[in-house]
């Protein structure tokens, strides 16, 4: 992360978070404040039913928050955008389209008709397939273009999420959990191409985990949530690891060993999760 640039890029200010419930009134979020700067990796870590997702929602204009305000560039967040753009751990493709098809769909949205605000013209249909084919061999699926979701493996599925989210060139990657459902090797593999391709992007990330050694070996910082209901932020852990992370040298080392076990000690000594029986 550069520290030079602005350290309130996304600036969120007293937010709660009260859904209505068939038993009333339910506070899932409580005063949070939270700032990222641009170019910096955010991970959100706690247990189930701490918010995390519902955190990513309010940042990514899926919902609006019961109190408090969210801010993307000095602009509240008052809905979807193109400038922030999610990536799931449900894939969401349309099987009946190609790996090519299904990313060139999200580019065309944005890159196919003229840019009111910037005033940037549309593009041919020429630009908007070279568009699309960089951001798959980017992700290293230019091989697998012409195949449908329904035969390439859930790994291949997920970097074709991360190419349509990239492929509109956002200034805000939102991540909920989107290598949760993968086999560990899988998952190795696709933190460490996310890496690479955060270094070459600057890309502003926000990212929900369960997964401790993913949060320590990607972010810049780690935001460790309390328990819910009126999940609140408990704790930041600053993760002042050099870039570019190797994770075999890192295997090793004791900064982050020292940081991995303060996100086991907040997680499972301070914030100890019982799982409410029905």
């Amino acid at each position: 992360m550069n520290n030079s640039l602005s350290s309130k890029y996304i600036d969120i200010s007293n937010v709660e978070q009260t859904f209505k419930t068939k038993k009333g009134p339910f506070c899932a979020l409580q005063n949070i404040n939270l700032t990222v700067a641009k170019g910096e990796f955010v991970t959100l870590i706690g247990h189930s039913g701490c918010g995390k997702s519902t955190l990513l929602n309010l940042i990514a204009g899926l919902t609006t928050p019961t109190a408090g305000m969210l801010l993307c560039a000095n602009r509240e967040i008052a809905g979807p955008g193109p400038e922030r753009a999610v990536v799931f751990q449900n894939h969401s493709l349309l099987p009946w389209l190609t790996c090519f098809e299904n990313v060139y769909l999200g580019i065309e949205r944005v890159f196919g008709a003229a840019n009111k605000t910037t005033g940037s013209p549309s593009e041919t249909k020429t630009q908007l397939r070279a568009r699309t084919d960089s951001v798959l061999a980017m992700v290293g699926l230019s091989a697998a273009s012409q195949k449908r979701p329904g035969e390439i493996s859930g790994g291949m599925k997920q970097r074709v999420g991360i190419a349509r989210a990239l492929a509109m060139e956002p200034k805000v990657l939102l991540m909920d959990e989107p290598f949760g459902a993968l086999d560990a090797l899988t998952r190795a593999k696709l933190q460490d191409e996310l890496l690479q391709i955060v270094a070459r992007t600057h890309s502003t990330v926000v990212m929900v985990t369960h997964d401790v050694d993913e949060a320590v070996l990607l972010s810049d910082r780690i935001v460790m949530m309390t328990n819910g209901p009126a999940a609140a932020i408990g704790e930041v852990l600053h993760v002042a690891l050099a870039r570019p992370r190797k994770r075999v040298e890192l295997a090793d080392s004791a900064q982050y060993l020292h940081y991995r076990k303060a996100v086991i000690d907040f997680l499972y000594t301070r914030q100890t999760h019982v799982e409410k029986v029905a």
